[in-house]
């Protein structure tokens, strides 16, 4: 018998481990990614094994209903419970065979070999076999046939996209899904801008974020141990421009963790109160300010019932969602959240909007934003605000004011940016931001 430490076999196993976490157990794919890195089969791992789990990992759920579609056109019947981690065998096979275009013998084989390893999946080795082995012939041809984009689209959402932004840009949206997204980096110091791209290779984008590709493990980037930059991706970094200048003003940042935004805020200047729930939360966004060399005040509160007796001239909400705007980066959030998740955080986001506004002084600025599609999560949320608050206005956001990118600004002057704009810079993610001032 094949021996477990033999090259390849365990990031076919962490992969299906991977798929079984998020898929089975509702993980989150970071999450479980972490976790078998550090004590599951990819522990004993070489570092390119476990990018290559990930990516099996990340592109079978990228690609979940076309790969489920394939194995299903293969069975005779459906797998019995009793089968354990035999489908995720099966799903990892047939993203490496069709997606990542492994060498047909390879995929074939370790996958077969990952099933002889397992407790349960051992008695069905045979049928991953066949059925890989039937892939590799058939495989491409049943794709062929499909409609790969509705497929990997769970039903509610190609419902909401379809609705909200017609079926062009919905398959639009998807493809870019397909893609494994850049890394963005926001410089801290912008006047820094020009050579810390040359220093890292990388692209700056017309909204001023650097943009990497194939940039390695983080931490060993120039600029890294010195608190240069940061990771944000470009659509992130836009809600801190509508601010405008805020050097030595008071900037309330709200649901602030991990940083990006108070990372933002502080390097232009701001004296920044950065409120969050999580105090673990909070302890990472101290961390990382500290990294970079900044300074904020830190406040664990419920931003709900948050009460200081004063007002801030400048508030920003970055509020919990969905995050369906980060699938490029988090496939996984688009078969974790249901339509109850996002009424359920609709509402929350509602109750934090108008602690927000009462948090903003009169003459002042407050900025909405979330990293959903869904309009439940963005415009209508503003559309329920305005019509209750009389005293606060949109104040539209000018193309000049996000690198001349006037695709990503809807008729009524907000941010709703898609993972399909920029796409022939690589894309970014889904963001929705209004700017409200108060009379």
């Amino acid at each position: 018998m094949t021996k477990p430490t033999e090259p390849g076999l365990a990031a076919r196993e962490g992969a299906a481990a991977i798929l079984t976490a998020v898929l089975k157990e509702r993980r989150a794919l970071d999450d479980a990614f972490a976790d078998e890195a550090a004590t599951g089969s990819l522990a004993r791992a070489e570092p390119r094994d476990r990018a290559f789990a990930r990516a099996i990992a990340a592109t079978a759920i990228r690609r979940l209903g076309t790969v489920d579609h394939v194995i299903g056109a293969l069975l005779d019947k459906d797998l019995p419970k009793r089968a354990g981690a035999t489908m995720n065998i099966l799903r990892a096979g047939v993203t490496e065979i069709l997606f990542l275009r492994v060498a047909h013998h390879a995929a074939v084989s370790m996958n077969v070999e990952a099933a002889a390893q397992d407790a349960t999946a051992r008695h069905y080795k045979a049928l991953v076999n066949a059925v890989l082995r039937r892939v590799t012939r058939e495989g491409d041809a049943i794709l062929d046939t499909l409609d790969t984009e509705r497929l990997d689209t769970p039903d509610w959402l190609w419902e909401s996209w379809t609705a909200a932004y017609g079926e062009e840009t919905t398959r639009a949206i998807i493809r870019a899904h397909y893609e494994d997204p850049p890394l963005d980096l926001s410089v801290k110091d912008e006047s820094e801008l020009a050579p810390w791209a040359e220093t890292l290779g990388a692209t700056i984008l017309p909204t001023g974020t650097l943009r990497l590709e194939d940039a390695g493990r983080i931490e060993d980037l120039p600029g890294f141990a010195e608190g240069a930059w940061w990771v944000q991706d470009a659509a992130a970094a836009l809600p801190v421009k509508l601010l405008a200048d805020v050097k030595a003003r008071a900037v309330l940042d709200l649901c602030a963790a991990p940083g990006g935004k108070t990372a933002a805020l502080a390097a232009r200047g701001a004296t920044v109160t950065a409120l969050d729930r999580s105090k673990p939360r909070l302890e990472r966004l101290t961390e990382n300010l500290a990294r970079l060399g900044l300074a904020a005040e830190t406040v664990a509160a419920d931003a709900g019932s948050y009460d200081p007796g004063r007002q801030w001239d400048r508030v920003l909400l970055d509020a919990p969602c969905t995050a369906t705007g980060t699938a490029r980066r988090h496939p996984d959030v688009l078969h974790l959240k249901s339509p109850a998740d996002r009424d359920k955080l609709a509402a929350l986001q509602a109750r934090l909007l108008d602690r927000a506004a009462a948090l903003t002084a009169p003459g002042g600025t407050l900025v909405y934003c979330t990293c959903s599609l869904e309009p439940e999560e963005g415009v209508r949320q503003i559309e329920r605000f305005l019509a209750a608050n009389a005293d606060f206005r949109r104040r539209s956001v000018t193309a000049d004011e996000v690198g001349g990118l006037a695709e990503i600004l809807t008729g009524d002057g907000d941010i709703r940016s898609l993972p399909c704009h920029m796409g022939v810079e690589g894309g970014m993610d889904g963001f929705y931001a209004a700017r409200l001032e108060r009379a």
